[in-house]
């Protein structure tokens, strides 16, 4: 099992309560220093959304958009952002922990020091996402999305990656062998480098057209 080493989240555990549409009070759409908790946001679409020193606890987040979003120093415990649209956000020293994330959209943005554990990401997008120190533990990533992403120093820990694309992504360094899957779609020359199991390896080979001899 591989674990790379990232920073947590700068952001006090004792903040005050805000609601979510405080942004819209802002001169900037904007949440700073604050926690929301036990609340529900929907329809709702900001463009530049910023959010920093941020803990959102139990936040159901419905039919959102927040294109080109920048968090900082955010801490998602227990939420719902399925089919949120984050894509070309910026994410640095975020944690999703425990959240419903099916069909977060990803796609086009920077992640840095990133963890997503035990998160339901199937269907995620994270197509042309850069992604550098991220870990993802014991989270489900069913038909997700990296194709044409850039990893650096990204750990996939006890995951289901069953049908994840892969395609145009290079796994040279990343450790897949704890997780578990019955087909993704890769190349040949993504799997270069890329740390697998035994039995990973004899399906793979299996792809290649090797007839294998027990």
């Amino acid at each position: 099992m591989s674990k790379i080493k990232i920073d947590g989240p700068k952001v006090s555990t004792d903040l005050p309560h805000a609601n979510f549409h405080d942004v819209f009070y802002e001169e900037e759409a904007e949440l700073v220093n604050c926690s929301v908790v036990n609340s529900q946001v929907e329809n709702e679409e900001i463009e530049r959304l910023i959010l920093s020193k941020v803990i959102f606890r139990n936040v159901t987040f419905i039919s959102s958009s927040f294109v080109n979003i920048d968090v900082t120093d955010v801490l998602f415990e227990n939420c719902n952002l399925s089919n949120v649209r984050f894509c070309g956000g910026n994410l640095h020293r975020v944690e999703f922990k425990d959240c419903k994330l099916l069909g977060l959209d990803l796609s086009d943005a920077i992640l840095g020091n990133v963890l997503f554990e035990n998160c339901d990401l199937n269907l995620s997008n994270f197509a042309d996402t850069r992604l550098k120190q991220v870990n993802y533990e014991q989270s489900t990533l069913k038909s997700a999305n990296f194709f044409n992403s850039k990893f650096t120093k990204v750990a996939l820990n006890r995951c289901d990656l069953n049908d994840v694309d892969f395609t145009n992504t290079i796994l040279k360094g990343v450790d897949i062998s704890t997780c578990t899957f019955e087909q993704i779609n890769v190349s040949t020359e993504s799997l270069v480098g890329c740390e697998v199991s035994s039995n990973q390896a004899i399906g793979f080979a299996r792809l290649l057209g090797l007839k294998i001899k027990e």
